[in-house]
């Protein structure tokens, strides 16, 4: 089996399934396809599978013209039909994996690719997951499921797992230059994923089994979560004693060596900080122990919309004399980060509903998400004008976009409440301006 499929690899002849085409997967396919790879792309949804047969990107990181000749010449193919996996070599799995409302993993959508992955399951392939969740559920949830067919781990097909490490609209880190992390139920495994990963990117990261490579991503996401969660109560901390956070921040900074820069901001957004850390505390409770400083950091981020609306209600009364009640407000972005179309787990949401939570009437501009729906009430974002700016009493930046016109908004808005410091530069008439 190991020597047949590194002879697939080495000659260009395996096929690489991945399964989910978000964020992750279809970047992934899309490279494996420009290495020479036939990629199948497998996901429920018809009109991404669709998209792609058409060689339409729905991507940002992805281009139609980079993806329409790979799709052409039959590189590259997608499907809803999960039977196509026995034609496969090689299967990633990249399905999302959110919280329930109890803040529990939600293993659900893993629990169906590795449902599917057993039904299709033949001797010589290689399976990685790559969705992000809690060390052990690669040798406890995936590994009974394949081997209650009768195949055996190591010997009739190899499991183990990557996390991915996909940053959305970094034009910097690709898909090709981050490097990757890989462990495998055994050495075998471990060995053959990584000389599959080493097709595609320029450097592959071996570690001593799944549990490990598990833990990777929780660290590095749970490290951000957590200091971000840091610089945010240090926000709130300067907010009550009158001192610009962001000039402390800039100042610390320029220690060269013992420091390392995050910054305030809304609150978290995203498919992997505001939930990956919650995964890790969600498994410590259930070995005994409590993730004290995981908790404590997820329930700061999540109280920053409502300091959020808190800081544009005292403005309006401060600055107008004027009640957040029936007062028009603009969301400045809705993407839970600049540069993107992605709005999971945008803070930008709970900020609007902070907002009329106290009767606030809010619409939002985002030049990335033009509609959008929240829990039930759609939204189309305004056009960004003179006119239409002179008629909100105030703006709030959320999402730092690069390409807005924010002189614009600066000349037309009555008062604008920055919370990412995206007006740092902005040298006129900033008395009408305020900072998180």
């Amino acid at each position: 089996m190991v020597r047949k499929f590194k002879d697939k690899i080495k000659q260009k002849k395996a096929v690489v399934a991945v399964i989910g085409l978000g964020y992750v997967g279809l970047p992934l396919a899309v490279e494996f396809a420009k290495k020479g790879f036939r990629a199948i792309g497998v996901d429920l949804d018809k009109k991404k599978t669709g998209s792609i047969n058409t060689g339409n990107s729905y991507i940002p990181d992805i281009s139609s013209a980079e993806m329409r000749p790979l799709v052409k010449k039959g590189m590259l193919h997608a499907t809803h039909d999960y039977s196509k996996l026995k034609e496969a070599d090689a299967i990633i799995i990249c399905v999302p994996t959110p919280l329930r409302k109890t803040k529990d993993p939600d293993m659900s959508f893993i629990i169906s690719a590795a449902d599917a992955i057993a039904k299709n399951l033949r001797r010589g392939q290689v399976i990685v997951l790559e969705s992000t969740t809690y060390p052990g559920t690669t040798d406890e949830v995936m590994l009974p499921k394949l081997e209650a067919t009768g195949l055996k781990n190591g010997k009739d097909f190899c499991l183990g797992f990557s996390p991915e490490r996909i940053d959305p609209g970094n034009s910097r880190f690709m898909t090709h230059n981050i490097p990757k992390v890989v462990g495998g139920i055994t050495n075998i495994c471990r060995d053959n994923i990584a000389l599959l990963y080493s097709q595609i990117v320029e450097k592959v990261i071996p570690v001593s089994s799944v549990r490990v490579a598990e833990m990777v991503k929780l660290l590095e996401n749970t490290f951000r979560s957590v200091n971000i969660g840091l610089v945010n109560e240090l926000a709130l901390m300067c907010d009550d004693m009158k001192i610009d956070v962001w000039e402390v921040i800039e100042a610390a900074k320029s220690k060269p060596f013992g420091f390392m820069p995050f910054y305030p901001g809304p609150g978290l957004g995203g498919h992997c900080i505001p939930i990956d850390p919650l995964y890790l505390a969600w498994k410590a409770r259930s070995q005994g122990f409590e993730a004290r400083f995981i908790d404590l950091a997820s329930q700061i981020n999540a109280d920053m919309p409502m300091h959020v609306a808190e800081r544009t209600a005292r403005a309006l009364n401060m600055r107008f004399c004027k009640a957040l009640r029936c007062s028009k407000v603009l969301i400045v972005g809705l993407s839970y980060k600049k540069n993107v179309t992605d709005t999971r787990e945008s803070p930008a949401y709970e900020v609007i509903e902070k907002l009329k939570e106290r009767g606030a009437s809010v619409s939002y501009y985002d030049p990335f998400v033009p509609e959008s729906e929240f829990r039930g009430h759609k939204m189309k974002s305004i056009k960004l004008t003179p006119s239409e700016l002179k008629k909100y009493d105030c703006a709030v930046i959320v999402t730092d976009h690069s390409d807005v016109d924010y002189d614009i908004i600066v000349k037309n808005s009555k008062f604008i409440l920055d919370t990412r410091n995206a007006l740092s530069n902005i040298k006129t008439d900033r008395s009408k301006i305020e900072r998180l």
